[in-house]
């Protein structure tokens, strides 16, 4: 039973009519640079910032060959493992990452784990360029008492578990309880919402909310004082979601939509100017019981604008509470710069600060923010600086082995990678199975029964 309320708050080519080539000829071609030939490119995260990186590079460069390496035994990271299964379409991207894996120039390596298996300077010795495209894959921490006791997790976890993540599959939180809260209000926070508000045979942001089967929001009209004047001037997108809150919070129902409110057996709710201070326990203190909620107020005009608490506290009952207050990159290895405080590798337009031949797309680049589109634009901006630095000279010169020379280093350390034709026979298995079971796909969560499917 699934709980009944929820809150969150260009290289040289000879024209055919020409002789061939001359030895002196041969001779400059020789010491003309190698990667101005054939760049050996690596690229660490097969998430979309690396497979849009990969698809710059190789689109605008016609002999740049690319080496995308990942952790997971399977690629396409948050389009796979981050993605509402209510929103099958958003996936559709999978299908331009895979002709981009299926180019000639262009080799996918999974089961590598950058940091461990290889360093990020043995992928530097291999190659002209190392792309870091790993993503975020921690979650801030709320930092408040309580935030151990089981019932608490973090919604990065929480999506992970039911999006098939590996490492996340043991999770089994409890849903039993009557009331959950998420905390934060973001995209994710949003997902993680309607998700456990949704019967599994009925999964089709906040505006599917609010027409959810047997929902009914529970909306303070107070909060939404002085909202109409404000909400004039901001982006047409979400300035079509605040009217629809506004309508929700403040206009009455018609009979129908009452009568449907009346018998919902769920409820969801937005809760603003609050600020978690304490998860309170079980009288046993053995889970989660509830959240102590600091009541806040703005303070400031424009960006100088804060919540400030009022002194006033309120304790919302909750079985389950699950943290979306943001993701958070952890540092790859040692030999790569990292700013702990900003989640970040610190960077100049995807040039990692004072290591040459060392670039940066994504989350790990920016931050966590943004959504597909604005990875897409990031990574094709990384990209496009890399062949900048490319043409410039200011990477290295002469012959690089690339994934020769790391294949062996795996090799010798007992690492087997997993190409993309082997994520294609896994991908066929998780189809068959879900077709035996009525789904698009089941997904397969254990990395030891992946390698026993393909005779590992």
């Amino acid at each position: 039973m699934a709980p009944r309320c929820w809150r969150w708050w260009p290289w040289l080519a000879w024209p055919r009519t020409r002789p061939p080539p001359s030895e002196s000829t041969q001779s400059f071609r020789q010491q003309f640079s190698t990667q101005e030939q054939t760049p050996q490119i690596c690229v660490v995260g097969s998430g979309p910032a690396g497979f849009y990186t990969t698809q710059h590079l190789l689109k605008h460069h016609s002999r740049a060959h690319v080496d995308i390496y990942e952790k997971q035994l399977v690629p396409f990271g948050l389009v796979r493992f981050g993605v509402a299964p209510d929103h099958p379409e958003v996936k559709n991207v999978i299908n331009t990452f895979t002709r981009t894996a299926h180019s000639d120039r262009c080799a996918f390596h999974g089961n590598v784990v950058v940091g461990r298996d290889v360093t990020v300077q043995e992928l530097r010795d291999a190659y002209h360029a190392v792309v870091l495209s790993y993503g975020a894959e921690d979650h801030q921490a709320l930092e408040i008492p309580g935030e151990e006791l089981p019932g608490v997790f973090s919604a990065r976890a929480f999506v992970g578990w039911y999006n098939g993540l590996p490492e996340n599959r043991e999770l089994a939180p409890d849903l039993s309880c009557d009331t959950a809260v998420v905390l934060g209000q973001g995209n994710v926070a949003l997902d993680v919402a309607r998700i456990l508000l949704t019967p599994p045979e009925h999964l089709e942001e906040l505006r599917e909310m609010i027409q959810l089967p047997g929902t009914r929001p529970i909306l303070d009209p107070a909060d939404f004082l002085g909202l109409q004047d404000r909400i004039k001037e901001v982006p047409r997108p979400r300035k079509r979601l605040m009217e629809l809150l506004l309508r929700a919070a403040t206009e009455k129902p018609g009979v129908a939509e009452a009568a449907r409110w009346a018998s919902a057996p769920r409820a969801w709710g937005l809760r603003f100017l609050r600020s978690p201070r304490q998860v309170l326990p079980s009288p046993d203190g053995r889970r989660a019981a509830g959240i102590r909620l600091a009541v806040t107020r703005l303070e400031g005009v424009g960006e100088a604008t804060r919540a400030v608490p009022t002194g006033d506290v309120e304790d919302l009952p909750c079985g389950l509470v699950l943290s979306s207050i943001g993701y958070k990159s952890r540092p790859i290895d040692p030999s790569v710069p990292f700013d702990p405080k900003l989640g970040v590798i610190p960077n100049m337009e995807g040039r990692v600060v004072d290591v040459p031949g060392l670039y940066c797309s994504g989350w790990v680049k920016r931050g966590p923010t943004g959504v597909i589109t604005t990875t897409m634009t990031d990574s094709f901006v990384t990209g496009q600086i890399l062949l900048q630095d490319l043409k410039a000279g200011l990477l290295p010169s002469g012959p690089r082995p690339g994934y020769a020379a790391v294949k062996a280093l795996l090799s010798s350390r007992g690492v087997w990678p997993v190409s993309f034709s082997d994520w294609e026979k896994l991908d066929a298995e998780e189809v068959s199975r879900g077709q035996g079971v009525g789904k698009p796909r089941e997904k397969l969560l254990d990395p030891q029964e992946m390698l026993r499917l393909l005779g590992r």
